[in-house]
């Protein structure tokens, strides 16, 4: 059975910078995989040193180093490849086995095997390079580092451990698409198991994916209770224009009762925050919180200023009702 574990990895610009090691290595105590560049242009932005990330011009190239881990006792044999991605309900959805599609045969990898002593590293360089006559659109890969175990006494062949680096590639002419997301419904609910949960909707309104993550925390509870944070339990992949729903299970001993809601959902450096009163309930029941007192933020200037000019339009009704009728000249009609 393959042991997939997805690595965290990023890339974007033509210059680069270092990677920090914990933001960027995935392992699965067997093999481990990390970048060892990112992109400056996005030095502050968390998920992209945990993702390559990248828009690109038709015709155009980028390289990215990543090393690979042998995280095994024993020496070991390693594949290197690319590989088909997709994002399928809510999920980055990995091709099986070694299945590929447009962006991986786009791929190029300064090696793709190697044999690795227990703790040894390799760098490897992945080279990306967009055709001239590629469609505008994003695309999804994989970048794969795989070992296999030596068969058993018995003979029975060892399972199959890899590791790997999501590529979220945007090609298309100009600057890169925005990113951007709108929070929605938000249900509170508690399960047979006691266990409060959170569920938040959430709406990707801009041009590219995103895996929204974040934390809750509760406050002005029962006797001014204060929980949290909560992390979310699932990342959520939202392909453009795609909704989704985010869930973060909270602590079964909360008391029922009226509390305060603070929630920060982000992808990248892509941020929203909600501050909404909610209700815990017992098992069985649940409640929709309205986020209509989070308006301003939903409406944001636009918004205000239709709210100005319609109070503007409004009190300039009222003035001309208050004022008296203007005389109309009368000429009679000589027949």
């Amino acid at each position: 059975m393959t042991h997939l574990v997805m690595a965290i990895a990023a890339l974007g610009a033509a210059v680069v910078i270092p990677s920090p090691p914990a933001a960027a290595a995935a392992e699965d105590g067997q093999v481990g995989i990390r970048l060892l560049e990112a992109p400056v242009a996005r030095r502050d932005d968390p998920r992209a040193h945990m993702y390559i990330v990248d828009h690109l011009a038709p015709g155009m190239r980028i390289s990215r180093l990543f090393e690979v881990i042998n995280k095994t006792d024993e020496r070991r044999e390693f594949d290197i490849y690319a590989g088909s991605a997709s994002l399928e309900n809510d999920e980055f959805v990995y091709g099986k086995d070694r299945e590929t599609n447009e962006l991986s045969s786009w791929v190029t990898l300064s090696k793709n095997k190697d044999t690795l002593d227990p703790g040894e590293t390799v760098q490897v360089e992945a080279t990306i390079v967009v055709p001239k006559q590629a469609s505008r659109g994003e695309r999804y890969a994989v970048i794969w580092a795989e070992t296999r175990a030596a068969p058993d006494k018995k003979g029975n062949i060892g399972a199959i451990r890899r590791v790997g680096i999501r590529v979220y590639l945007s090609v298309g002419p100009g600057g890169e698409p925005i990113s951007s997301f709108d929070i929605g419904q938000v249900t509170v609910s508690r399960g047979d198991d006691g266990v409060p949960r959170i569920s938040t909707l959430v709406h990707n309104t801009g041009e590219r994916a995103l895996d929204i993550n974040g934390t809750l925390n509760l406050s002005d509870g029962p006797g001014s209770m204060r929980a949290g944070p909560y992390q979310l339990t699932t990342v959520t992949t939202l392909a453009p224009g795609a909704s989704g729903i985010v869930v973060a299970a909270l602590d079964a001993k909360l008391p029922d009762g009226a509390w305060r809601l603070d929630l920060d959902l982000a992808s990248g450096t892509v941020k929203r925050h909600l501050d909404l009163a909610i209700t815990l309930q017992p098992p069985g029941l649940s409640m929709v919180a309205t986020v209509m007192e989070n308006w301003w933020g939903w409406f944001g200037a636009g918004g205000a200023a239709l709210v100005v000019i319609a109070l503007a339009a409004l009190l300039l009704v009222r003035r001309r009702r208050r004022q008296p009728a203007a005389a109309v000249a009368y000429r009679p009609r000589h027949l």
